[in-house]
């Protein structure tokens, strides 16, 4: 099987900032059914290129994955929105993204990078667990529709 040609641009395209909205909520609501759509709308809306960056992974010219780094304030960045299509899964593309993001914060000058996941994304969990980020905070939620475990994760970006 082919694994095809894998790349990682700036979500700066016509049609990118949508596609992030309609892949999360379809594919959260086939994998696990959770009603995300709205939410993702939301952070997308804020989203401001500039002081914040996005990317898209294609795999063949085909959007595959995404991830955010927004400002959280003048020493704290915030990941968010990291996503792959089945298709792109055990390719390296998740690791690839977050490290886009951890570069592109340090280089911002930032402190420290934060994020905010739930339990059951066991992928995405030893992703940044592998990249060295830490659990700081669990709180049980129902944000998308169905009980579900928070978890917010730090990165140290001065060591």
């Amino acid at each position: 099987m082919s694994m095809g040609e894998v790349t990682v641009r700036a979500a700066d395209r016509p049609g990118d900032l949508g596609w992030v909205v309609m892949a999360h909520g379809e594919l959260y609501a086939a994998e696990y059914g959770w009603a995300v759509e709205q939410v993702t709308a939301g952070i997308v809306a804020a989203y401001t290129p500039g002081p914040d960056a996005a990317w898209i992974a294609e795999l063949d010219d085909r959007r595959v994955g995404c991830v955010f780094c927004v400002r959280e304030d003048a020493g704290t960045a915030r990941l968010r929105l990291l996503l792959l299509d089945p298709a792109a899964r055990g390719l390296g593309v998740g690791r690839t993204l977050v490290r886009r993001c951890v570069a592109h914060a340090r280089d911002a000058g930032f402190s420290r990078l934060v994020l905010w996941t739930n339990a059951p994304l066991a992928a995405a969990r030893g992703i940044y667990l592998d990249e060295g980020f830490v659990l700081t905070a669990e709180e049980q939620h129902d944000e998308f529709g169905v009980p579900l475990l928070g978890q917010d994760y730090e990165l140290d970006l001065t060591a």
